[in-house]
């Protein structure tokens, strides 16, 4: 096992248009523009351990072009490759909706009051909102 690799450092985001990528972030998830270049742009939720994003504008979206987002063979779920904590689960769902935000319905556990929802930027790329921390977060 190598002790090279601390924690993750940035995610990167392909978008089509940046300022409107940007703006999304900033209002949605409330991270900071530490960079911004003419077709690129690194914001930060200002944490210390808390990767980047890192937004890189691409050409328009072509047919069949994949988003971030992958099915699960097993059982035919579409997931999300990043998922944002909050502990404002519902709260942040109903304000994504109220914002014209694509969503889909929550998936909370009865039982423990954990689980979460995707939502999907302006680009169609699949994120998610979970309010679930693990170990060492």
């Amino acid at each position: 096992m190598s002790n090279f690799v601390s924690h993750i450092a940035t995610i990167e985001i392909p978008v089509t248009n940046l300022d409107r990528s940007i703006e999304f972030y900033v209002e949605t998830l409330g991270v900071s523009v530490t960079f911004k270049g003419e077709k690129q742009a690194m914001l930060t939720f200002g944490l210390k351990g808390v990767p980047t994003l890192f937004l890189v504008q691409i050409e328009v979206q072509t047919e069949g072009q994949k988003h971030l987002s992958f099915v699960n063979p097993s059982n035919g779920i579409e997931h999300t490759v990043i998922d944002f904590y909050t502990d404002k689960l519902l709260e942040f769902h109903s304000w994504l909706a109220d914002r014209h935000v694509e969503v889909s319905a929550l998936n909370i556990n009865e039982e423990n009051g954990l689980g979460g929802f995707g939502f999907k930027d302006p680009d169609g790329n699949l994120l998610s909102a979970c309010n679930i921390l693990h170990e060492n977060q």
